[in-house]
């Protein structure tokens, strides 16, 4: 199997850079290919904008979805943007690890995101507008996994902490990001008090994260109920059957009661 690991921190001895290492040896000792996106040491360009355009659709008016759509299915995207995407489209995992800055990823992995998943890809998939999300898409089949760096205790993020349910704040990054595009999303690993970790927490969330990369093909991934899988019969709002009792994020998560 082949596995990419996208990391986002500037720091070579963070918490963050020691798991994506854990993670590519377990990874190679098991026999996998392991792939690297370091986006620091990369010099990774966070922005969206223009210059990620150089053949122009229309240049009068800047439209993201029409330019990446001309770009991607033109062949004409910039060299660091096809080289990822390459990357994404040969893996069969991908594991994210960052830490939590503001409740959610560091600007140069969303950034990453944002440039990477383009129209044609992650959405719009075929040309076929929104036929083909949530389950189905781009990057269907493949696998995907947040290694979470976070700086506080675990009580504020307990299912009544004052910072909110990790999962849930991380609805976006695994519900939408990857997802959408067709994606297995396992459930979130995290390390907490990552900003003071002593040596002994280290070495217990190593052992942990080392039993996590080793399942990664055999855990089950967060239930997240498919567009086309009969649960959304217009495909945007759930069937009225369909946890009838529950609104909000966890109402398109099939096994939460």
């Amino acid at each position: 199997m082949k596995i990419l690991l996208v990391h986002a921190h500037p720091e070579p001895t963070s918490v963050t850079h020691r798991l994506a290492e854990i993670a590519s040896e377990v990874l190679k000792g098991q026999g996998h290919e392991v792939m690297h996106s370091d986006l620091y040491a990369m010099g990774w360009k966070a922005g969206f904008d223009a210059q990620d355009f150089p053949r122009r659709a229309n240049r009068d008016r800047l439209s993201f979805i029409e330019e990446s759509d001309h770009a991607f299915s033109q062949g004409c995207q910039t060299p660091d943007v096809d080289a990822e995407q390459r990357k994404l489209l040969a893996a069969d995992a991908v594991i994210l690890h960052f830490p939590l800055w503001w409740f959610g990823m560091p600007a140069i992995m969303k950034g990453w995101v944002d440039r990477v998943w383009a129209y044609g890809l992650a959405y719009g998939y075929e040309g076929a507008g929104n036929a083909y999300r949530y389950g189905d898409g781009g990057f269907a089949g493949k696998r995907a996994l947040l290694a979470v760096s976070v700086g506080g205790p675990a009580i504020d993020y307990s299912p009544r902490g004052i910072n909110g349910p990790l999962e849930q704040l991380l609805f976006p990054i695994t519900h939408g990001t990857l997802f959408f595009p067709g994606m297995q999303v396992l459930p979130t690993f995290a390390v907490y008090g990552a900003a003071g970790i002593a040596a002994q927490g280290m070495a217990e969330a190593s052992a942990a994260w080392r039993g996590r990369v080793e399942r990664l093909f055999e855990d089950a991934p967060i239930a997240f109920r498919r567009q086309n899988g009969g649960d959304y019969p217009d495909r945007h709002v759930l069937a009225e059957h369909v946890a009838p009792n529950r609104t909000g994020l966890t109402a398109h998560i099939a096994d939460v009661p």
